[in-house]
């Protein structure tokens, strides 16, 4: 393995962290011995060709500093690659490196920790979802909540998390169950009428809300939480439910363990590891050891 590590850099994230967090995560792994190069860029398209190119060089490995929205970058450079992908979270929401059990907001201990398992050889190879060409780690988000976060990202003149309370609040008010067609595993085509469908790789999204509680991230598997047709007051009981994971015995919610998924729904814009993906239809499909993560079992 080179001793050569490439630091991949969001220096807006978290509010402007990503800037600070990259000077304590390189120093961790220059007293590790380590030769670090930073990579940073223009915009995603051009941050993301940087990454691909230093990955194709021979990196010795790819960490990222950032939020959920650099480690869904820095997925598309590492997946189906022997490089190993170190994570540095400093965002808003961390929850790829959450549902890892890997340090939020404490950029020289997860430097540190990404140097010690460079040195043992310690990873842990796990699942990816794909959709397409795009892969995602966490989780791929449709229906309500997909509707929460294109209604969020329209406020601009608010933000943090209370714009995410006044988009749920909009949304509760235009509420209807949505009309889906589903296929898994190549099954027969349902037709439903859902709050939303989530498919998991991950347990969690929205910075901690566990909308898919027993997702195992190597078991080749997704969990699909499926929240049936509700109403505005029931939705409203079920919701804060999500936070703990405790929503899954509700009898409007079931979960689903599948390999592959077929999603559509008219309107309907897919959000996965917190970013646009696309609208419906789409078929997401759990890829076993698509990436090698720099942390212990």
């Amino acid at each position: 393995m080179t001793s050569e590590i490439t630091l991949f850099v969001n220096p807006t994230a978290g509010r402007g962290r990503g800037a600070h967090a990259a000077q304590p995560a390189a120093s961790a792994l220059r007293d590790a011995g380590f030769s670090v190069r930073t990579v940073l860029g223009e915009d995603a398209d051009d941050a993301l060709r940087r990454a691909r190119e230093a990955v194709a060089a021979g990196t010795g490995a790819l960490i990222a500093v950032g939020g959920d929205g650099l480690m869904s970058l820095a997925l598309q450079a590492v997946a189906g690659t022997a490089t190993p992908l170190g994570v540095v979270a400093v965002g808003t929401g961390n929850d790829f490196a959450r549902a890892l059990g890997l340090p939020i907001r404490d950029p020289a201990a997860a430097g540190a920790l990404a140097a010690r398992m460079l040195k043992e050889g310690g990873h842990r190879d796990i699942d990816l979802g794909r959709v397409g060409e795009r892969w995602f780690g966490t989780v791929l988000a449709s229906g309500f909540d997909s509707r929460v976060n294109d209604r969020g990202n329209r406020m601009r003149f608010v933000g943090g998390r209370f714009t995410y309370d006044l988009a749920i609040l909009a949304e509760l008010a235009a509420f209807k169950p949505i009309p889906y067609r589903i296929r898994l595993d190549g099954g027969e085509v349902r037709e439903i009428e859902a709050t939303l469908i989530a498919v998991g790789n991950g347990t969690t999204y929205g910075g901690g809300m566990r909308i898919c509680a027993d997702a195992e991230m190597d078991d080749g598997l997704f969990d699909v939480t499926v929240v049936g047709e509700c109403t505005r007051t029931e939705l409203l009981k079920v919701f804060p439910k999500v936070y703990k994971g405790t929503h899954l015995d509700h009898p409007a919610v079931t979960v689903h363990r599948v390999s592959s998924i077929e999603l559509a729904a008219a309107g309907i814009t897919a959000y996965a590891d917190g970013e646009p993906l696309g609208p419906l239809p789409l078929t997401a499909t759990c890829v076993p050891g698509a990436v090698r993560v720099l942390t212990g079992r």
